[in-house]
């Protein structure tokens, strides 16, 4: 039973790792690597996790969680910045916000008139 609880622990963390890269570092091909260093780091472990110490799999996960941690904040700190600073155009990233906001309702933005 506590292995069936560690296995779940260790898809969250595995998920959220993946969400937040995809998120703040981009699914671009170029960017593939990040996730695919991902998925080969959690495949060796998952099938190596009997003949390993248990210690060193929690490590891992202590890790992975660290680094999701890390680029959730960095995102969030990169925003806050942005907030605050008056001086620079943020109509770029409105109508990114504004996007994401009619996204989430089922509407898109129209274009707008560039002359």
């Amino acid at each position: 039973m506590g292995s069936s609880n560690g296995m779940k622990a260790a898809a969250r963390v595995y998920r959220d790792l993946l969400k937040a890269v995809r998120k703040h570092v981009g699914k671009e091909e170029h960017n593939a690597h990040f996730s695919d260093f991902i998925k080969q780091e959690f495949r060796i472990s998952s099938s190596q996790h009997r003949s390993k110490d248990p210690s060193f799999i929690q490590q891992k996960l202590k890790l992975a969680r660290d680094y999701t941690f890390y680029l959730n904040s960095v995102h969030h700190h990169k925003e806050l910045l942005f907030s605050y600073n008056i001086a620079v155009d943020r109509s770029d990233e409105m109508k990114k916000i504004l996007g994401k906001s009619a996204a989430s309702v089922g509407l898109q933005l129209p274009a707008a008139y560039q002359p």
